[in-house]
């Protein structure tokens, strides 16, 4: 019933795709110069001393956007344009638009027009744009979601994000917002002289982080390659040859699972600091976040997921091992209590190092209890093969996670930097000591170290994580344009249209 909906809908916008090709218009338009945003319009307006019912013929516009309401009433149609940024109403008249009428009696929702003419309100004061040209830019043939009022099915939003974006106004804000966040948090590590670069994306070798890769194959190099998992070592040789600051928004690919807070690919912002260390990049944390805030607006303190978190710096900080013993209720050097807390979780330890069960008792015992913005830091240094070892006890690393809402968006090192002590955490890797993290040698990273690598201290946060944060987004799909989907059999079969007998028409605005 829904495709035969679909298809009835689309056949009549084909009839007036027709119809407008026989009047000499052309459906599909062209270049359309000098368009004011619609916020700008209103703006303007503000000013101005329009009386209700009053068309002021010396103030005149020009807009363009999509036609998400149209009420036809007679010799007068109002339409209801969206742009990016906000809605105006357009007043065609049949007197003005004479030699145009026919060409705008196939006008649907959904259309992108562009129109110019005198601003004015109508009797019910509605600022109102009273065309004397209207340009038809771009013929919708499918039937926009139901009264406009949203597309609302989560699966249907995300497969179908360009239609989602364009008839949720606050689904793209969520996005301009991404958009500025990363343009903050980018202004701010450019201010502290760090250079911003690229590094490759297709990897012989994976590393840099506990996860499965995606594989490839180039044919002309008769060569097996990885998607990155993280952009990690190739970011430190850099520090080798004397980049001293640098970072990287880099796309990576993780052949996992998908969740609230997972998507096989995702946005990390990484980036390294000579001479620095981890507490350094609590700090970097701590002021990117408020650089972030401060452009989208909102204030510290900030509500997600129904919780009021205060993003206030400085971030409360605790020891890995005091949380564990908090929350968990066993020592991080008892390694029977731990399994046995293990055990009472239905936690498999089987064939685990003590220091991977015991992360494993973290996650499920401590991170839920990590609402408000938190560093836990001095992770166990077996899980942490390119951490630099505590000076005073070696079984700990120099290591922190940035915590909010019970979610890591964080991680960050005091960086290892002898390349033996390297070698000997990868050989054990290879052994099948510790958890998937560097699994594979990698040679190269080696003998770059070798050359010398300064002190420095790295930091991975995740960027949709932080942005979910943020925008009060509750998935993380929420927050990437287009999320990886189940494939369908034919999505063009998806009915976003209105009942049979809906009424395509506004409630009247226009007075």
């Amino acid at each position: 019933m829904a495709v035969v909906a679909e298809d009835k809908f689309k056949t009549e916008r084909l009839k007036k795709l027709e119809k407008l090709r026989e009047l000499g218009v052309d459906p599909y338009g062209g270049r359309f110069d000098d368009v004011e945003a619609v916020p700008l319009v209103r703006a303007r307006a503000e000013g101005l001393d329009i009386d209700t019912g009053v068309i002021l013929d010396t103030e005149r516009a020009r807009v363009a956007g999509r036609i998400v309401l149209q009420r036809v009433m007679g010799n007068l149609i109002f339409l209801t344009v969206r742009d990016g940024s906000g809605d105006l109403q357009l007043g065609l008249s049949k007197r003005s638009l004479k030699e145009q009428w026919p060409g705008l009696k196939q006008l649907d929702l959904g259309d992108i027009v562009g129109a110019e003419g005198a601003l004015g309100r109508t009797k019910t004061g509605e600022l109102t744009l009273w065309a004397d040209k209207v340009t038809l830019l771009s013929k919708c043939l499918r039937q926009p979601p139901a009264k406009w009022h949203g597309l609302i099915d989560v699966e249907l939003r995300y497969r179908h994000r360009y239609v989602d974006l364009f008839a949720n106004p606050d689904v793209r804000a969520v996005f301009k917002q991404r958009s500025l966040i990363i343009q903050a948090v980018r202004e701010y590590l450019q201010s502290l002289n760090y250079y911003e670069v690229d590094t490759p994306v297709l990897q012989p070798i994976y590393g840099g982080a506990a996860a499965r890769p995606f594989t490839t194959h180039h044919n002309t190099l008769d060569l097996d390659l990885f998607l990155r998992i993280s952009p990690e070592l190739y970011l430190k040789r850099l520090l080798v040859g004397g980049m001293e600051r640098v970072f990287e928004f880099a796309r990576n690919f993780r052949n996992e699972g998908i969740s609230t807070s997972h998507n096989p690919e995702f946005t990390l912002l990484e980036l390294y600091e000579a001479y620095a260390d981890y507490r350094v990049m609590m700090e970097r944390v701590e002021q990117m976040t408020a650089a972030a805030i401060e452009r989208i607006g909102g204030g510290v303190r900030r509500s997600f997921r129904g919780q009021e978190l205060d993003f206030s710096v400085p971030w409360p900080r605790h020891k890995y091992a005091d949380l564990l013993r908090e929350y968990g209720g066993v020592d991080l050097a008892d390694g029977a209590a731990i399994r046995a807390k293990a055990d009472s979780l239905e936690i498999n330890h089987q064939d685990k190092a003590d220091a991977v069960v015991a992360n494993d008792v973290f996650e499920a015992t401590v991170e839920p209890h990590l609402i408000q913005p938190t560093f836990v830091y001095d992770y166990p240094a077996e899980i942490c093969p390119l951490t630099r070892r505590h000076p005073e006890d070696d079984s700990v690393a120099l290591r922190f996670e940035a915590f909010v809402a019970g979610m890591e968006i964080g991680n960050a090192y005091t960086e290892l930097n002898d390349a033996q002590v390297q070698l000997e955490n990868f050989s054990r890797r290879l052994a099948g000591e510790g958890d998937e993290t560097m699994a594979v040698m990698d040679d190269d990273f080696i003998l770059a170290l070798e050359y010398g690598m300064p002190p420095a201290g790295g930091l991975g946060v995740g960027v949709d994580r932080l942005v979910m944060v943020l925008t009060d987004s509750s998935s993380i799909r929420d927050v990437i344009l287009f999320p990886l989907q189940r494939p369908v059999a034919d999505s063009s079969t998806h009915d976003l249209s209105p009942p049979d007998d809906a009424d395509e028409s506004t409630d009247d605005s226009s007075g």
